[in-house]
């Protein structure tokens, strides 16, 4: 491997617009390379251009947008270029909601009922991605076939059981409901902590997912996915 010195900035600048592209030269920049390549980047100072031009604080009207794939992003991420408490959904990152108290509640609350329905070959993974097509959502917890070993290299690209907490990001966790259903998740529940429900979505099917409902206090609610786990929303939401 050459030095950075064979390296412009003018260079590191192109070669890092491929990247965001998602083109084929990410092929030629893997393992070390890409690295090697962010690390000149910031040497450099390429990217910091906030100092010189600020940006719009929205986009801009009828301007065209750049989407990232996920190669890109994570990529970027790696190099320390984009914060990390982000998910990648249809090509954009965005900053993931801050927990409340309530929000870590429930997430435990689910997590160690799940832990104790788990069947066998099967991986509980808490705040971890899935490789949605263009997206990259971290769900609160998901169930997905397999060992721990078998995501040693790459996230897994669909789930059993996706479950989001939503106290105040509701409308967010319902976007990310064609990208679950682009990955053919078989179920997903948004846990509804002020409404003290949980809406159900089934059956993906073309981008979508085709069967819905909404649980409320007083109902036990069985995962199709997973037979084995039973919820009773009384026991989730007492006060």
């Amino acid at each position: 491997m050459g030095s950075w010195g064979e390296f412009s900035a003018w260079t590191i600048v192109e070669a890092m617009r491929d990247l965001i592209q998602g083109s084929d030269r990410l092929n030629e920049l893997q393992g070390d390379r890409i690295s090697n390549l962010a690390d000149a980047a910031r040497e450099t100072n390429v990217f910091p251009m906030k100092n010189v031009v600020e940006s719009p604080p929205f986009p801009l009207r009828n301007a065209r947008l750049w989407p990232l794939s996920v190669a890109a992003y994570r990529v970027l991420g790696e190099a320390g270029l984009i914060p990390k408490n982000t998910e990648l959904l249809y090509g954009f990152v965005y900053t993931k909601v801050s927990k409340s108290p309530f929000h870590s509640f429930l997430l435990q609350f689910l997590h160690e009922a799940l832990s104790l329905r788990l069947p066998v070959g099967r991986l509980l993974r808490t705040e971890q991605p899935i490789t949605c097509g263009e997206s990259e959502p971290e769900p609160d917890l998901a169930v997905v076939v397999g060992r721990k070993e078998d995501f040693r290299h790459d996230h897994p690209r669909t789930a059993e059981l996706v479950i989001e907490v939503c106290i105040t990001s509701q409308d967010y966790d319902r976007s990310k409901l064609r990208a679950y259903a682009t990955a053919n998740v078989k179920e997903c529940w948004l846990v509804l902590g002020p409404e003290k429900q949980i809406e159900v979505s089934r059956q993906p099917k073309e981008e979508q997912f085709t069967e819905h409902s909404v649980h409320g206090p007083g109902s036990t609610l069985t995962s199709s996915a997973l037979p084995e786990f039973s919820l009773t929303l009384d026991d989730l939401f007492v006060k």
